[in-house]
């Protein structure tokens, strides 16, 4: 009795019962040691990006890239053109803020918005503009609390038609439990920014809460919804994202095996990993990895892990399939600000 009191004791000292669950502490990641792949082909075909955050790709092949600091929206070419389409000047810059997410409206021939993530000084926000003009932006979706880190960001139309955002909890970890607050959930709301029709609570745009800082969406061929999430000091998740889903942060990090919250489908060790972003190919998941420096790919079911560029390209911020079938994969702050790239790999 005296020993499991001295555990006890310990623990709240380092913080364990911070998140409301004493589960975990001594929990292991479900993804360790995972094998080594190469990829056939993995070639530079972009360089000199300043702390680029995400990518989206336009009916042309070519890739509109967001510049986190700078607020540049580049047009990138598979030939390693760049052009700037524009710069967002309605940006504030908090450690993990700035222009994030893009998203190609799914009816683009025929209405042309691209949709950004952005932080301003009132707020996290979701915009909306075209390529071909310098008109002011169209904020759709305001109101999500800002910070200087857990800001998500990334946005993505899913299979139905409606977009899809990321967003977190602005190192306030109330929020994420918080229904009424917009912090450390996904949302869903249609093209114009309302909450879509069918999600959990009818006019609200919260999906599914309980996140600390996701960072990565993407859908299967069946058009399930997965997202990786930033763990605290225990473990990163890979979530299977279903609505009115409660991932359970703060009071559970990593597998919690309690019934009111959803536990992910794999996990890692922050040192391993630290995800950002996420893409669907060839049947697996691929996730992008800032302190990992390294691309995982693994089964949807959460098995059979292996990871490519380990180390070879620094910190890893998203990845994205291409129209042509391989992979473009941005680098984040390898070695100064100005070095980062766009990487072409065939799997």
């Amino acid at each position: 009795m005296a020993s499991l009191l001295v555990v006890a004791v310990a623990a709240a000292a380092i913080g364990v019962y911070s998140y409301g669950s004493f589960y975990g502490w001594w929990a292991r990641p479900t993804v360790r040691d995972a094998p080594e792949a190469e990829p056939a082909a993995v070639e530079p075909i972009v360089r000199g990006l300043r702390l680029p955050f995400d990518m989206a790709f336009l009916p042309d092949g070519s890739a509109l890239v967001t510049e986190r600091e700078t607020g540049r929206l580049l047009k990138a070419t598979a030939n390693g053109q760049v052009t700037e389409v524009r710069t967002i000047t309605e940006i504030a810059h908090p450690a993990q803020g700035g222009l994030q997410g893009v998203a190609v409206s799914p009816s683009y021939d025929r209405d042309g918005w691209i949709y950004i993530f952005h932080t301003t000084r009132q707020d996290n926000r979701v915009s909306r503009l075209r390529l071909d003009s310098q008109a002011a932006l169209e904020p759709i979706l305001t109101g999500i609390t800002p910070g200087e880190i857990h800001n998500g960001g990334r946005i993505r139309f899913g299979p139905d038609g409606m977009l899809y955002v990321t967003t977190g909890e602005a190192d306030n970890r109330s929020k994420a439990q918080d229904r009424n607050d917009l912090g450390g959930k996904i949302l869903r709301i249609t093209p114009d920014g309302k909450p879509a029709p069918g999600n959990p609570t009818e006019g609200s745009a919260v999906y599914s809460w309980g996140l600390r800082d996701p960072q990565g969406i993407a859908w299967d061929d069946d058009g399930q919804l997965y997202a990786s999430e930033f763990g605290h000091h225990k473990l990163d998740e890979l979530n299977r994202i279903e609505p009115a889903a409660n991932y359970g942060w703060p009071k559970v990090e990593g597998t919690g095996g309690e019934p009111e919250f959803t536990d992910p489908i794999a996990t890692w060790r922050p040192a391993d990993a630290s995800p950002s972003g996420i893409a669907y190919h060839d049947g697996r998941i691929w996730i992008a990895c800032l302190r990992g420096e390294r691309l995982y790919r693994i089964n949807t079911d959460g098995s059979s892990a292996e990871q490519l560029l380990t180390g070879d390209y620094g910190r890893l911020r998203q990845v994205t399939a291409a129209p042509d079938g391989s992979l473009w994969v941005l680098t984040n702050g390898r070695a100064a600000p100005d070095y980062d790239m766009i990487l072409r790999l065939t799997p």
